[in-house]
């Protein structure tokens, strides 16, 4: 199974939010950072900027009760894809 990393904070999801073709977003939320797919993460800078905001705040999961008891915030960052860095 294909793994895609959001392009925010790299939460890696069984299915892309983007579509198929990385070309239809869901507009669905990241359950860590909280981007809107398609929306907030549309090109390379709007996701680092949105990071940037996001790790300002604390990098808090925006629904923490899907936080894992494991969680580390810096693997998780190391799965952000390249272009999106």
């Amino acid at each position: 199974m294909a793994i895609w990393y959001c392009r925010v904070c790299g939460l890696d999801y069984d299915v892309s939010p983007w579509g198929p073709q990385e070309a239809a977003p869901d507009y669905s939320t990241c359950a860590c950072c909280g981007v809107v797919f398609g929306y907030d993460d549309q090109t390379a800078a709007s996701a680092t900027a949105y990071r940037n905001s996001w790790l300002e705040a604390g990098g808090k999961w925006f629904y923490p009760r899907m936080q894992p008891s494991d969680w580390q915030l810096q693997p998780q960052l190391a799965q952000i894809p390249e272009p999106y860095r």
